[in-house]
């Protein structure tokens, strides 16, 4: 399971900005393997390894890969302080992606298209997974393998694991990274990434490394920091498992009518799109959409002023990748731009909330029996929800965007 997160090359722009991830996973029942990490965490460090190394040995991993795997984990507090630092996205969705979908990158990004074509055609054969989904991420996430991160992967996962923070999460993902040793695909001095664990170009954790590795040049190892080919067919794996659906659309811009009904306008609102071509719904261009049973959500990421977007079921899969509706809208749109499409008309949106403007929206709404979920600034579905409903009980367009002039009236 991955947890939602902001992207290596995203938290090295950011430094020091107060942005990072958003941690919203949703509840769930302990199972006998997490009450297990959970039970393993804290106290001794010493105590910590030794049940590492009697895992790892129970697991069937070699004495020899355990031993070298081990001598490298000891805390580190920078990872700890990453970790407790993590805030949310202080931009707009414009703001983001202006910065990030940048000339260079997407330039870089076609150039990749066609420098690797052959090995991404048998990617695409063997997963659906297309080129230009898989190269969005890659440049997203990493600048193409320019940005690695300088965190030793084994001390952060051992970190991580110690802390009775979320052990039932970073515990297997650190017996996993003994497996990568294990498996000789990276020596424990080679797994260097993410502060929370993630290796490679495209950012995949040890459990997904073991699980979809894949040696694409033939090599012999699995090398997800060095190995393009190795990086691509891993990935497009790793997306396939997600669900994606081979041959179908993932996102489309679109303009949408001011006499639309925008309270139909949400992520878990999925509609035939011959329904949204009915209500006034164009292509970006004003071009007729087609009138299929093509089922999307209407996505407004900065409200009816801002650009729109059909999100087909395929953009499913990016929020699985990443819970943030802005890093995910921003990925797919990326993929789309690399692929060949026009950049998106970003409108003339009203103004968003701060931080500490959409926690105090957020209090306000759940003082009025809203339920937003966690104050904790972060605009997901649940606020959007509630910022939808109130807007439909004081008579204006329901586009789940919140404004200043609606925190005032509130």
């Amino acid at each position: 399971m991955r947890s939602a997160r902001l992207s290596l090359l995203v938290l090295t722009l950011f430094a020091g900005t107060g942005l990072a991830q958003a941690q919203a996973q949703a509840p769930q029942a302990e199972s006998s393997a997490d009450a297990a990490a959970r039970a393993q965490c804290g106290g001794d460090f010493s105590a910590f390894l030794d049940g590492v190394r009697s895992e790892a040995l129970q697991r069937g991993l070699s004495q020899g890969a355990v031993d070298r795997a081990v001598a490298d984990m000891r805390l580190n507090e920078k990872v700890l302080k990453r970790d407790r630092a993590q805030g949310v996205f202080a931009q707009t969705w414009r703001e983001f992606a202006g910065r990030m979908i940048n000339g260079d990158r997407l330039d870089k990004g076609r150039a990749n298209l066609k420098k690797h074509a052959a090995t991404f055609a048998e990617v695409e054969a063997q997963t659906g997974v297309p080129a230009e989904v898989i190269t969005a991420f890659w440049g997203l996430e990493t600048d193409y393998g320019a940005v690695l991160g300088d965190f030793e992967t084994l001390p952060a996962l051992a970190t991580l694991a110690h802390d009775c923070r979320r052990p039932q999460l970073f515990r297997p993902h650190l017996m996993a990274a003994i497996e990568i040793v294990d498996r000789g695909y990276l020596a424990p001095e080679e797994m260097v990434g993410a502060w929370a664990g993630e290796i490679g170009m495209t950012q995949l954790l040890p459990e997904e490394y073991v699980e979809f590795g894949t040696d694409g040049d033939g090599n012999g190892r699995i090398d997800l920091r060095r190995d393009v080919a190795d990086v691509l067919f891993t990935t497009g794996k790793y997306i396939q498992s997600l669900g994606w659906q081979r041959g179908e659309p993932w996102l489309e811009a679109v303009r949408v009518p001011d006499d639309f009904p925008f309270d139909r306008a949400a992520l878990v609102n999925k509609e035939p799109r011959s329904e949204y071509a009915a209500l006034g719904v164009t292509k970006a261009d004003g071009s007729p959409l087609e009138s299929d049973g093509e089922t999307a959500a209407l996505v407004l990421p900065m409200g009816r002023g801002g650009p729109a977007f059909l999100a087909f079921r395929n953009f499913d899969i990016y929020l699985q990748w990443n819970k943030s509706l802005v890093y995910s809208l921003t990925a797919a749109y990326f993929a789309t731009r690399v692929g060949g499409a026009e950049p998106v008309d970003m409108g003339n949106p009203q103004p968003g909330l701060s931080v500490e403007e959409t926690k105090a929206l957020q209090q306000r709404l759940a003082q009025l029996g809203y339920d937003v979920g966690k104050v904790d600034g972060i605009l997901g579905e649940n606020t959007r929800a509630a910022v939808r409903q109130e807007q439909l009980r004081r008579g204006i367009p329901a586009d789940g965007w919140p404004t200043p002039d609606l925190l005032a009236a509130l």
